[in-house]
């Protein structure tokens, strides 16, 4: 007997930019199904229609390729399970609502929200956990007809049963129990008729084959409603597991409506995706190895029982050393495409000195904005002088500048011959020797290898360099 392909999925809703913590899930899922040879789903529950956006799911979908995530089915894609988004599924909806409704599993809701909110603040002040009380559970067919003579338009509830409770083997939490008493009827069919997420998210997994759901903590409590609707329709559900929330500045979980984390904010300050998935891999989850990993090996060692149970803290320090990690670790080619993205970088740097350009500045990137100041540095007009390096230049003095510009023709071996004929010139030795001649040629007093910076320098910019700094403190 053939085994069941694993399937997971990630399920986002179009309402915003897509932050780290859904990020982090994506990134799970995609690794889990990875791991098993399986298939990772992509669906757009795109239900509430009001905050759903065209153009959300376009970055959306963006985010996720940027990341290097690949999902086997989805909208873009189509599939066996077509179609993907929620809104297109109206008529699967309404076909097993119906089915629900048929077995005596519902009924019709006339609350109004006023009336819940207040329920529910009567029962919190009682010190009872809020869920619904029931009030039109027990409406007669008389009764209802009445208030839709109204005009009422009542949403509909799904009917938890009295007695027992709902069990379930979580992938991270393990054993898992919940009341039926403590649950409540729950609404499966708003009253404008669209299908709640309760309802609509477990129908889909379920008649997509789905067979492992990861997602975030704050999901737990809708698992057993979740599980009810299965069972009560016949389908099979997926085993859940629960992630540790993702929590930014002040322990606060990260959201994209206030646009915390969110992708599109760390794609536009230029962090590299590698660096990204890198970190993400790591956050709630160990990996025996604590250097960079290719995302071949990020799936290899991902291992479900490595996630813990604590909320992780995103902490944008460590994003920057796997960012440093990541370019570290780029080949040439890689860098320079992320690099190019710098208005008129591409003007300065001739393109038979690229790969060089690139690893001479390599170790001092962060950010692509940083290559855009080393490239004026090297390949443009004379470099502005930090207030650091005008001073070391003027503690040389004019003699040391008028000697190096004699030591030229000895430039013929590289930096060190250069350096070491102004040193037999001047007397100079160590920082009294290195820093000015840097400050000279680059404007700062630290930055790449002078040795491989050197050979970028045409001989006309380092003579000029030199001769103005001879004359800067005349």
């Amino acid at each position: 007997m053939r085994a069941m392909t694993l399937r997971t999925r990630f399920a986002p809703s179009p309402t915003g930019h897509l932050h780290v913590g859904n990020a982090r899930t994506a990134l799970f899922s995609a690794l889990l199904a990875a791991q098993a040879d399986g298939e990772f789903i992509l669906r757009i529950e795109d239900t509430d229609a009001e905050r759903s956006r065209a153009e959300f799911e376009t970055m959306l979908l963006a985010d996720l390729a940027w990341l290097g995530l690949h999902w086997q089915e989805g909208p873009d894609l189509g599939g066996p399970h077509a179609p993907y988004r929620q809104s297109e599924r109206s008529r699967i909806y309404r076909t097993y609502i119906d089915k629900l409704a048929g077995q005596g599993r519902t009924y019709p809701c006339f609350c109004t929200p006023g009336e819940l909110a207040l329920a529910r603040k009567i029962q919190l002040a009682a010190g009872r956990p809020p869920r619904y009380a029931g009030t039109c559970a027990r409406l007669t067919n008389a009764e209802i007809e009445t208030r839709l003579a109204q005009g009422l338009k009542p949403a509909l509830r799904f009917r938890v049963p009295d007695q027992g409770a709902t069990e379930f083997d979580d992938l991270i939490r393990g054993a898992q129990r919940f009341a039926h008493k403590d649950i409540g009827d729950f609404v499966i069919r708003r009253a404008d008729g669209s299908p709640a997420f309760f309802f609509s998210n477990a129908l889909d997994d379920a008649l997509m084959g789905v067979t492992q759901v990861l997602r975030g903590e704050d999901h737990l409590a809708n698992t057993p409603r979740q599980l009810l609707i299965l069972e009560a329709l016949g389908l099979h559900a997926p085993r859940y597991g629960h992630l540790p929330l993702v929590l930014g500045a002040g322990s606060a979980p990260l959201s994209k409506r206030e646009g915390g984390g969110s992708l599109q904010e760390l794609r536009s300050a230029g962090i590299l995706p590698e660096a990204l998935v890198n970190y993400l891999a790591r956050l709630g989850h160990v990996y025996a190895r604590e250097d960079f990993l290719s995302l071949a090996e990020l799936v290899r060692d991902f291992n479900v029982a490595h996630i813990g149970h604590a909320p992780a803290h995103f902490d944008h320090a460590q994003l920057e050393h796997w960012q440093r990690e990541a370019i570290k670790h780029a080949d040439s080619g890689r860098l320079w495409n992320w690099l190019a993205e710098m208005p008129k970088l591409a003007a300065l740097v001739p393109a038979e000195q690229r790969a060089d350009f690139i690893e001479t500045v390599r170790g001092n990137l962060v950010r692509p904005a940083e290559a855009r100041v080393w490239a004026d540095i090297i390949f443009g007009e004379r470099p502005e002088l930090s207030d650091a390096s005008r001073t070391a230049i003027c503690s040389a003095g004019p003699a040391f500048f008028d000697a190096a510009i004699r030591a030229l023709p000895e430039a013929r071996t590289g930096f060190a011959g250069f350096a070491n004929a102004v040193s037999a010139a001047t007397g100079a030795r160590g920082r009294k020797l290195f820093m000015p001649l840097r400050a000279a040629l680059t404007g700062l007093e630290h930055g790449p290898e002078m040795e491989r910076i050197w050979p970028l320098l045409t001989a006309a910019r380092v003579k000029a360099r030199l001769q103005h700094a001879a004359v800067l403190c005349k």
